[in-house]
């Protein structure tokens, strides 16, 4: 007889995978069972453990819990690639953030990656001309993570975002796929103008703590801004910018910065100035 329930949640690594910690943790730590089981092992998928909790975390006495779980299942039901975005965004903390030891960590504890896929289900309210609705999420989720993304805003995949206090990205900024940057990072404008205004961030950038990126500005791909920045300008691929306002230092450092997460600015790198 074939094993039914093992072949299906075999066609999902990443969530088996979730689950057998999930058990392991309420084995070597009971007191953890309630919270493990309601969040984690009373769920068949990632996307319903994802909707449970964006909705434990987000509720309040203006909107349920429930209401909220009906919102981000429909999302979620709906949209398919917001849920390969999350499974993407939970691989790339796992890889790259050495204090993630497990998969279910960022999902029951990290308010980085909680708070990013609140945004998806805000930014797909946004996208089928729900704005309240998105706004309410967008509100909560800063309230409640300190974290202010619009939900205009477009972020790609494999998003990390470290220890995630005070992270802001405004409402036309852009994204890329594989990005990592790290805490009171500020993706903002410049003035009060009303059209593109904010940075459009490439693929395997990463932005270090504190760093400020304004204007309708490219960074581009697999470059490093290093923490405490100001940068105003265009940032060329491959390249590091440090400073206020922020100068190209040097290379990248390695093809992947993003992923490889060193933030050290090279000794005797060129400055143009």
């Amino acid at each position: 007889m074939v094993d039914i329930q093992h072949s299906v949640t075999s066609l999902d690594p990443v969530w088996d995978q979730i689950t057998t910690e999930a058990q392991e943790a309420v084995a070597t730590q009971p007191l953890m069972g309630g919270l493990i089981h309601a969040c984690i092992l009373h769920h068949t998928s990632l996307a319903k453990a994802l909707s449970y909790r964006i909705a434990a975390k987000l509720s309040s006495n203006e909107m349920s819990m429930m209401v909220l779980r009906e919102i981000a299942d429909d999302a979620f039901a709906k949209s398919p690639a917001i849920v390969e975005a999350a499974r993407a965004d939970l691989m790339a903390i796992y890889d790259r953030d050495p204090a993630c030891h497990r998969l279910l960590q960022p999902v029951l504890y990290f308010k980085g990656y909680q708070a990013v896929q609140a945004y998806r289900v805000s930014h797909w309210l946004w996208t089928q001309g729900q704005q309240d609705l998105a706004f309410f999420f967008q509100m909560r989720t800063s309230e409640i993570f300190g974290i202010d993304i619009h939900p205009g805003a477009r972020l790609g995949q494999g998003i990390m975002i470290d220890h995630a206090h005070s992270i802001v990205i405004g409402e036309t900024a852009v994204v890329g796929n594989n990005v990592s940057m790290l805490h009171s990072v500020t993706l903002g404008g410049t003035g009060k103008e009303e059209e593109d205004r904010h940075p459009k961030i490439a693929d395997g950038v990463l932005i270090g703590a504190g760093a400020k990126v304004l204007g309708n500005i490219k960074v581009g791909r697999c470059s490093r801004i290093a923490a405490g920045s100001v940068v105003l300008q265009d940032v060329p691929a491959c390249t590091t910018v440090a400073g206020v306002p922020a100068k190209i230092v040097g290379e990248a450092g390695c093809a992947q910065p993003a992923v490889n997460m060193d933030q050290l600015v090279p000794c005797g790198g060129s400055n143009p100035d």
